[in-house]
């Protein structure tokens, strides 16, 4: 009886269909995936949908791999090459009631699944996600300072799903997520013009529909940050350029306050130096307290972490942390005149995949 008993209850559990957007990610790949199929979710209730955006790194060859040892795991392409494409031909593909992602540059708790499908289906969200792990890919002087920089509110501001929560919480999005399949059906797919930022711009899309994403500290994840500051810096550049680009292609208003206060800092050190030859006022009125705000966060750190070290590299990360993202930001606005002076907008060029719409 005990086994009919068990039988039945893996039998009603929703059907979970996991996509994983990857290009070139042959050194991560592999890890992410041991994390999902190491899942206490009942492997005949799951499917792991590896969305390849032609990657000539070998990654292909590796999701063969796991797709031959377990039947679970199966490749799907994407010649577009980005993350919200890939988003959307894995939802066209997904057999299950329910759809979550991760990234190829994470791993999951081994109960991640059956936190999301539990708070889905008790709560009143439509998106539920987790607190991730910053964690650094590699060894090096800043790889400890970048982590920290990008878990600290000096930082990344109140993006709970970086800083963490102590107990569960509507939030504007959440790392990764997990929806309803016909969410997709409602609200439309992720927006194919963006790049990135797609993910919040859906669950801002999701919020203008009256519906809500609720962050559970219970479910749990890693992700790899970059560890070197050249790196880091790119990466932060484009996320700026990324946190404007959205207002020319996205039917709404697709980031948060904390996202153009990179754009205003950088904006106004560099009026600050412009005047600098007529008047100092303009730049000491910004770069102090922006300099004494790093040292005292940086401070928190150098206390919290116990080393001296940082103290001298936490000023440096949280910097270009900053005026990586600002800088990117002013390209962004530029690239943003671009377009709506040459009379291309945007987010009404969308393709097949998108099926975008107005909350009704």
């Amino acid at each position: 009886m005990g086994a009919l008993k068990a039988r039945f209850n893996i039998a009603m559990k929703p059907f979970l269909s996991l996509i994983v957007p990857c290009r070139n990610e042959r050194a991560f790949l592999g890890r992410c995936l041991d994390s999902i199929l190491a899942s206490d979710y009942p492997a005949t209730r799951m499917e792991v949908l590896v969305v390849d955006g032609s990657s000539d790194d070998g990654t292909r060859a590796l999701i063969d791999q796991y797709a031959a040892r377990d039947g679970r795991v199966r490749s799907v392409d994407n010649p577009a090459r980005i993350t919200p494409a890939a988003l959307n031909r894995g939802i066209e593909a997904a057999r299950g009631e329910i759809v979550a992602r991760v990234d190829a540059h994470a791993t999951i708790a081994r109960d991640y699944f059956s936190q999301c499908v539990t708070y889905l289906e008790n709560t009143s969200a439509a998106n539920v996600g987790g607190s991730m792990r910053t964690l650094a890919r590699s060894d090096g002087p800043f790889a400890g300072p970048i982590v920290a920089a990008m878990t600290h509110r000096f930082g990344v501001g109140n993006s709970y799903f970086r800083i963490g929560s102590d107990e569960p919480r509507w939030v504007d999005t959440v790392f990764g997520g997990c929806w309803r399949r016909e969410l997709f059906d409602r609200i439309g797919r992720f927006n194919e013009r963006l790049d990135r930022s797609q993910d919040l711009e859906f669950s801002l899309r999701l919020k203008a529909a009256g519906l809500k994403t609720l962050l559970a500290p219970e479910i749990q994840s890693d992700y790899y940050a970059r560890s070197d500051l050249r790196s880091f810096w790119r990466h932060n550049f484009l996320n700026g350029e990324w946190a404007v680009l959205p207002f020319v292609r996205s039917e709404i208003i697709p980031v948060r306050l904390r996202h153009l206060i990179p754009l205003l800092f950088t904006l106004g050190l560099t009026v600050g130096v412009a005047v600098a030859p007529f008047s100092l006022w303009p730049i000491a009125a910004v770069a102090i307290p922006y300099t004494l705000a790093n040292l005292a966060a940086s401070a928190n750190v150098v206390w919290r972490e116990r080393r001296v070290s940082y103290l001298l590299l936490m000023p440096i990360a949280f910097a270009s942390l900053h005026l990586g993202y600002g800088s990117g930001s002013v390209s962004g606005v530029f690239k943003a005149l671009k377009e709506v002076f040459t009379c291309k907008p945007r987010w009404r060029a969308l393709s097949r995949f998108s099926t975008i719409r107005r909350p009704s």
